[in-house]
């Protein structure tokens, strides 16, 4: 660890290590200037864990003690509370491999991994970063904002499996609706969730009924009553008709909860987004609009210092690839180890400037002319915005699209690229990232 590190580092009073579980944590104390380590357990509770460190901080008259712990929000949280611990997260990838180097025959139990945990701790903090939370606002909007994503891929299970369990047994209501996702079919199939019973309904009923609701779009009366009318069931099995009508009705209770938590969640991320700070520069780029805002927010946080240059945000985000070399052998693939939702925000950013810029989409017509692929191109011009996002935040100044358009043409009077540019390459069957003279 290079001596420059431990200068900036405050005297430690104890090293702790702990390797939390639901029911026990398991860690590992180490005093500077100790002959031997101290090994224990903590039970889970909050109760629990409060009166452990209570201990700690009246055993070493509140100094500062260096805490390592796998990356859990439950437990950086139930510890971040605590003035006198300085927490160093460590991703569990890194923990595993790092176990895997120190015990390669696969050994381990929770003490064990408290051990090592400790081991990088001492002798590895330089690898580490101390956690320091956001603003209360930007955790906030990062939690209901992962939230809200969760809603809605438990929403589109739900749309999949009402329209696999529909087609069994009703399909016409597909055709006469439109989709799966349709508020008007969910509140018909919760009145009359079969065929016969829909077809039994007075038709002047019925048509107030689909008339009831102003928010949804309603099928053409004239075509709509005959075709009910003539209607085939799709199967007689009486078996298929109750199971399926038990199944609908239950998913359709959920869609209609989600769809109104979802709107909660929509109201609170609007509202958060629009009283944070970085809501001027965001909001300024081109392509960003209600949906991406705060997922670009909670992005870069309000931390200037928490990335060093775009270098660092490209690779955390996952877009910029990354190159294995062995021998004679390299290759270059997309990053695995990476937060999927934000790669997809900015891929998604990218996609959506190209109808609000005119350097990004003359950009992609250059590229397209080139014959890169579609998803090449994207993943490249998102590696630019993020440069020019970076660089803005950091200065805290919004995007000025003149201006930058201004700097492109001083740069090529003949191209409205730089000189240099990033573009994606095909490599072994990935996209490869290199220098180009434009």
């Amino acid at each position: 660890m290079p001596n420059s590190f431990f200068a900036l580092e405050p005297e430690w009073a104890a090293f702790l290590a702990i390797d939390w579980a639901d029911q026990k944590h398991a860690w590992s104390l180490e005093v500077p200037g100790a002959a031997k380590r101290e090994r224990g357990e903590c039970a889970a509770s909050p109760e629990a864990v409060d009166a452990w460190i209570g201990q700690l901080s009246a055993r070493f008259a509140g100094h500062r003690i260096a805490v390592c712990v796998e990356q859990s929000r439950g437990l950086l949280f139930s510890l971040c509370k605590y003035e006198n611990l300085t927490l160093y997260p460590i991703h569990p990838a890194a923990a595993k491999d790092f176990r895997k180097a120190v015990y390669p025959s696969g050994s381990k139990d929770d003490p064990l991994d408290a051990d090592v945990l400790l081991d990088f701790l001492l002798k590895h903090r330089d690898r580490l970063r101390v956690w320091r939370p956001d603003t209360a606002e930007t955790r906030e909007l990062q939690f209901v904002v992962e939230d809200r994503r969760r809603l809605v891929d438990q929403k589109t299970c739900c749309l999949q499996q009402l329209t696999q369990r529909l087609k069994l047994y009703f399909p016409q209501a597909l055709t006469w609706f439109g989709s799966a996702d349709s508020l008007l079919l969910w509140k018909v199939l919760e009145q009359w969730p079969d065929l016969e019973r829909l077809r039994k309904v007075d038709g002047r009923r019925l048509k107030s009924f689909l008339e009831s609701d102003r928010r949804c779009s309603v099928p053409e009366w004239e075509p709509f009553w005959p075709a009910l009318q003539q209607a085939v069931p799709a199967t007689r099995d009486e078996a298929v008709i109750g199971s399926s009508v038990l199944f609908v009705s239950a998913l359709v209770r959920q869609l209609l909860a989600l769809r109104a938590t979802i709107q909660q969640y929509e109201k609170r991320i609007r509202e958060l987004t629009e009283a944070h700070s970085e809501f001027a520069i965001v909001k300024s780029f081109p392509g960003v609009g209600e949906a991406l805002a705060p997922r670009l927010i909670v992005a870069l946080g309000t931390q200037r210092d928490r990335f060093a240059n775009a270098s660092d945000l490209q690779s955390y985000s996952g877009i910029a690839p990354l190159k294995e070399a062995s021998g004679k052998r390299c290759w270059v693939h997309m990053r695995w180890g990476c937060p999927k939702f934000l790669r997809q925000t900015f891929q998604e950013w990218a996609q959506h400037s190209l109808g609000r810029s005119a350097w990004a989409r003359a950009y992609y017509q250059r590229q397209k002319a080139r014959g890169k692929q579609h998803h090449a191109i994207i993943r490249s011009l998102a590696f630019k915005w993020m440069r020019i996002l970076l660089r803005c935040w950091q200065n805290r100044t919004p995007y000025d699209e003149s201006r930058y358009q201004t700097a492109l043409d001083l740069r090529s009077s003949a191209s409205s690229e730089p000189t240099v540019e990033i573009v994606w390459k095909r490599v072994a069957g990935f996209s490869k990232i290199s220098a180009a003279q434009g």
